[in-house]
């Protein structure tokens, strides 16, 4: 959103766009002339959204709805495109929120993400690896389709590490560490993040774990983990932080490790490419795609290949730094004025069947 708002009034000055904002943001999103801002306090993603938009918000002299959620709110009186990220509720629902809450969530997204790919007037992804999993669930929807691939901020970018921030997060003086970012949701494979760790530096006391995560009840299944494996000691979890903190952590690691089984596109993988960091990440989904080259690849299940590609990283200082540069080279073709006009494209060529 972020990177839309920020481009696309300069981008298409005879256009008027219309946001619709949070009141708990209380700010305004956009200072420029072409923008409208409503206020709506249905989350995008809710029930309010889903079936009653249309009633929240007064769609009069609007041409185009652009739903950036993943879900396509219910009867809507314009034509609409939707972003969505991934299909992961469709196709492997076991990866997503476990539990009740899981069965509701996967319940409501199926609902919201089916609508979208069989009424959305165009559908915009943001990876090609999306785009190529849409097409094979859901072949009518394929020509629809178009890759907006994402970009990563240019706050994202090498910093002299804080160290009284690391300190304040645990960490111990002196001590290296590989970094893993995401919440701890199934298809992260957090559980393969610890198993890989544990086989590159089960016997290293000097290499800690560091997992930015949103800590669930759940999160007393990695702790067990991380205590069979003998490495419960050098574990950190560190609840949601600022990106000012993130940066000193993305800056400081030795390693991102991000052994996911699926992305929609991998942002910690591009934050941490626009940091320096070298990356380890699996060798599927849309990891190959946003790290083109610039990181080190294996297969998620694989324990013993994920550990193989931090310690070549530990070990050999011009791998680590060939890595470092390609990333950073990598990060820099990550823009978001690029998704932007990817998506203004779609807008026009909408707009322009409309009339």
């Amino acid at each position: 959103m972020r990177g839309l708002i920020a481009h696309l009034p300069d981008m298409a000055p005879d256009l008027r766009f219309v946001l619709l904002r949070n009141p708990a943001c209380g700010r305004r999103l956009s200072t420029a002339s072409n923008v409208v801002e409503l206020d709506v306090r249905a989350p995008a993603n809710g029930p309010g959204t889903m079936w009653g938009l249309s009633r929240i918000v007064d769609f009069s002299g609007i041409d185009l709805f652009h739903a950036t959620f993943n879900i396509m709110p219910a009867g809507l009186p314009v034509p609409c495109i939707t972003t969505v990220h991934d299909i992961m509720w469709l196709t492997d629902p076991a990866w997503c929120r476990t539990g009740p809450r899981g069965w509701l969530e996967r319940a409501f997204y199926s609902h919201g993400i089916c609508r979208a790919l069989r009424s959305s007037r165009a559908i915009a992804t943001v990876s090609r690896a999306s785009a190529d999993a849409i097409a094979a669930h859901a072949p009518d929807a394929s020509a629809r389709t178009h890759v907006t691939l994402s970009g990563v901020s240019s706050r994202f970018h090498p910093i002299v590490p804080d160290e009284a921030v690391l300190a304040a997060l645990g960490l111990r003086p002196g001590t290296s560490f590989v970094l893993t970012v995401g919440q701890y949701a199934p298809y992260k494979n957090h559980e393969g993040a610890l198993r890989a760790f544990a086989l590159a530096f089960g016997d290293r006391a000097d290499i800690d774990l560091v997992l930015v995560q949103r800590r669930g009840k759940a999160t007393h299944h990695l702790l067990a983990l991380a205590r069979t494996l003998g490495i419960e000691a050098r574990v950190r979890l560190v609840p949601t932080i600022s990106e000012e903190n993130l940066l000193s952590l993305y800056s400081a690691a030795k390693a991102l490790l991000h052994p996911s089984f699926c992305e929609g596109f991998g942002n910690p993988v591009a934050e941490a490419m626009a940091c320096g960091c070298p990356v380890v990440t699996s060798d599927r989904s849309a990891m190959p795609e946003v790290t083109a080259g610039a990181a080190l690849l294996a297969d998620p299940n694989d324990a013993a290949a994920l550990a193989q590609g931090l310690t070549a990283i530990i070990r050999d200082e011009t791998l680590a730094a060939r890595l470092r540069q390609a990333g950073l080279a990598r990060a820099a073709e990550l823009r978001w004025d690029a998704f932007a006009r990817a998506n203004l494209a779609i807008y026009r060529a909408i707009l322009a069947d409309a009339n």
